[in-house]
C-alpha cells in the first residue's frame, strides 16, 4: 500500500477544514456529523482519525480557520472602507440569507459556548484578532484603546444577525438589521466608552 507524505496529509487536513467551515455554519456543530463532513471533503470516515484526535479538535481547527479568513478579509479592505461600510455589509440581507458564506461567530456562537475550553480559547483568540483589525482602522495609533468599544459593537451585530435570521416576519427581520446597524455605528462613535490600554484584556 502506498504511503502518503507529510505534505499530502497537510493538504488533506486543509481540505477537511475548509469544506467543514461552510457545513458547520449552515448546519451547526451538532448537525454536522463526521460522515457528512468527510463526504464533503471527498474522503471516507476512516480518514478522520488520521487528522483529528476528537470532534472538538476538528471544531477548533475550523473555528480558527474561519476567523483567520475573516480577519484577513477585513485587513484587505481598501483604506477608504469606513465604519458605515463595514457595519452595513455585515448587517445586510445578503449576509443574513447566506450563513454558510458568512461570519462564523453569528453562525456558531451559541454552540461554541457549549464546547470545551480548547474550542473556546481558539474562538477567543480568533475573534480578538478580528476585533483588533477593525480597531486599527479607527485608532491606528492606539488600537487597543478602541478594543472594548469595537467588541461591544461587534457583539451587538452578531446578536442582531442571529435574531434577524430567527424571526419569520421578513419586514421585522429587515427592520432589525437597520436598527442594529444604527446601534452598532452609535457604539463605534461613542468615545465615552473608551478604556486605557491597561484596562484592556490581552490575548
Amino acid at each position: 500500500m502506498a504511503r502518503y507524505g507529510k505534505e499530502h496529509k497537510q493538504r488533506t487536513r486543509r481540505r477537511i477544514v475548509e469544506t467543514s467551515g461552510r457545513r458547520l455554519k449552515t448546519d451547526g456543530v451538532t448537525g454536522s456529523g463526521i460522515a457528512t463532513l468527510m463526504a464533503d471533503a471527498g474522503l471516507t470516515n476512516g480518514a478522520f482519525s488520521a487528522h483529528f484526535a476528537s470532534k472538538d479538535e476538528r471544531v477548533a481547527s475550523v473555528v480558527a480557520d474561519q476567523l483567520g479568513t475573516q480577519r484577513e478579509a477585513i485587513a484587505d479592505l481598501p483604506p477608504a472602507s469606513g465604519a458605515e461600510q463595514l457595519v452595513r455589509a455585515y448587517l445586510s440581507v445578503e449576509h443574513r440569507d447566506h450563513p454558510g458564506d458568512g461570519c462564523p461567530s453569528a453562525a456558531l456562537l451559541n454552540e461554541i459556548g457549549r464546547c470545551d475550553d480548547t474550542v473556546r480559547h481558539v474562538f477567543t483568540d480568533g475573534v480578538l484578532g478580528v476585533i483588533d483589525v477593525i480597531a486599527a482602522r479607527f485608532e491606528p495609533g492606539d488600537p487597543s484603546s478602541a478594543r472594548v468599544r469595537v467588541l461591544a459593537a461587534f457583539a451587538g451585530m452578531v446578536g442582531t444577525l442571529q435574531m434577524a435570521r430567527a424571526v419569520t416576519d421578513p419586514q421585522l427581520s429587515d427592520d432589525l438589521l437597520e436598527r442594529g446597524a444604527q446601534n452598532a455605528l452609535a457604539t463605534l462613535r461613542d468615545r465615552s466608552t473608551e478604556v486605557t490600554s491597561a484596562d484592556v484584556p490581552h490575548r
